[in-house]
């Protein structure tokens, strides 16, 4: 059997609100780690309040890789965040330390370790016309109609995620191929990085919900609002910008249009915020190499340092 000399990478993945950044931060604290963020929402200076980013003293302390490194004008996509991340684990192993990425965004997570399947590029021409489409019939409609062309991706994407219908159906209609088709048939070469996954899993979400609503009133106390209309002063931000479409921007952008009121605001913010906790949670289900730990049963930090120093050879 040949020994596997690739260097050493851990992915530490979970649901929103469940309590990543403290347990990353306290195993920085035990073994020869640096940290990566995996959050396609704190990729963006300005998204501090409302995305729940590290604050500048946990920042001091404990520095996060691929935090604010765009402008929210300025679309960051999965391709980008690959090679950055890359780039990142590179830099930290040349200085004899080892990855730690953190982070609860999955198409971040598997675009890093499987690759990017060959898509066709935007097409902004196509993307207006069948963003035309959605507010003649809407959204649901869009799904339907994407239900009839690419069932398999049509089951794992909301019928109001307008996003990922819009890009489904504009790759449909440039490769004339279903998205889930080509997303099967594109796989990059062998992830040159040995990694230990672990993941927080609660197996009960309601102590993870009433902690969603927690954090979500604990970020209005500290001016999200003011936050978002920071953001909409700059003028040059819409709520089509991926930035803005992240939860609770999203909900919060329509609030200062006026199209709902606070209590609705907060509702609807809590309400997608649950959703996405949902998603990720199915996802990491689906890992099924990783070493879970539900964070409301037993205190994660004792079993993921066994796993951590196990991993690494070096006692916590």
């Amino acid at each position: 059997m040949s020994l596997d000399t690739r260097p050493l990478a851990i992915f530490l993945m979970g649901p929103t609100a469940s309590g990543k950044t403290a347990l990353a931060c306290a195993l920085a604290d035990r073994f020869p780690v640096e940290l990566v963020s995996v959050d396609s929402a704190l990729v963006y200076r300005g998204l501090d309040i409302g995305a729940a980013k590290p604050d500048a003293a946990t920042l001091a302390r404990w520095p996060h890789a691929l935090i604010d490194i765009r402008d929210p004008a300025q679309p960051y996509s999965a391709a980008e965040f690959r090679d950055d991340a890359l780039a990142a684990m590179q830099a930290i192993a040349a200085r004899g330390r080892v990855p730690l990425l953190v982070g609860g965004t999955g198409l971040y997570f598997r675009a890093l370790q499987r690759g990017l399947s060959d898509l066709p590029e935007a097409d902004p021409a196509l993307r207006a016309q069948l963003a035309g489409e959605a507010a003649r019939i809407g959204w649901p409609a869009m799904h339907a109609r994407l239900a009839r062309l690419d069932p398999a991706a049509a089951a794992r994407i909301g019928p109001n995620d307008a996003q990922r219908l819009q890009r489904a159906l504009e790759v449909i209609e440039l490769s004339g191929r279903p998205l889930s088709e080509l997303q099967r048939g594109g796989r990059g070469a062998a992830f040159p990085w040995r990694v230990l996954k672990l993941a927080l899993l609660p197996a009960d979400r309601a102590p993870l919900h009433a902690r969603i609503a927690e954090r979500f009133d604990a970020m209005l106390a500290a001016g999200f609002l003011d936050e978002l209309r920071a953001l909409r002063a700059r003028g040059d931000l819409h709520a089509d910008l991926p930035a803005i479409r992240a939860v609770g921007y999203r909900q919060g952008w329509e609030y200062l249009d006026g199209r709902t009121d606070a209590a609705g605001f907060r509702e609807r913010a809590i309400f997608a915020t649950r959703q996405l906790a949902k998603r990720q949670i199915t996802w990491l289900r689906a890992e099924l190499d990783a070493r879970t730990f539900d964070p409301e049963r037993t205190p994660p930090l004792a079993r993921a340092a066994d796993a951590v120093g196990l991993f690494l050879g070096t006692p916590a």
